[in-house]
């Protein structure tokens, strides 16, 4: 009986870290950070950015500029918490408005109830971009 109870509650723990993964989400934040190497921030861009996704789509509305529309290529996702804590890391090919192709490796990680998005694109690791989000959650 013991064990059957260990069990149910393991499967209910990873059944609802792993819940959110399947869902189409939405993280909302007013600032971009670019980062240098050394994680000093080079520049930050106010104005509100909104990044929506699922298992197979990544979209970054970006202020002022015009959408970026991609496609995930790989994800692996663990939220104990969800949308509190947890972590998700995706491997994303984002088309921009003239058709240029760029690749990035994206991980959104909850601690201590705040998220942070860090985007790094391939073959320029000494760039990276930051957004801390205001908002982080399923999208209705």
């Amino acid at each position: 009986m013991k064990q059957f109870l260990v069990g149910a509650i393991l499967l209910t723990a990873v059944t609802t870290g792993y819940g959110q993964c399947d869902k189409k989400t939405l993280l909302t934040a007013s600032k971009t950070e670019h980062l240098a190497a050394d994680s000093s921030v080079q520049r930050s861009d106010d104005g509100v950015i909104t990044i929506e996704f699922d298992k197979t789509t990544f979209n970054v509305n970006p202020p002022n500029e015009d959408p970026l529309n991609g496609k995930v290529d790989s994800i692996s996702c663990s939220w104990p918490i969800p949308y509190k804590e947890g972590k998700t890391r995706l491997k994303v090919t984002l088309t921009g408005p003239q058709g240029e192709i760029q690749h990035f490796t994206v991980t959104i990680e909850g601690k201590a109830g705040k998220v942070i998005l860090n985007a790094v694109m391939d073959g320029q690791p000494d760039q990276r971009i930051r957004i801390i989000a205001d908002k982080f959650g399923q999208k209705m």
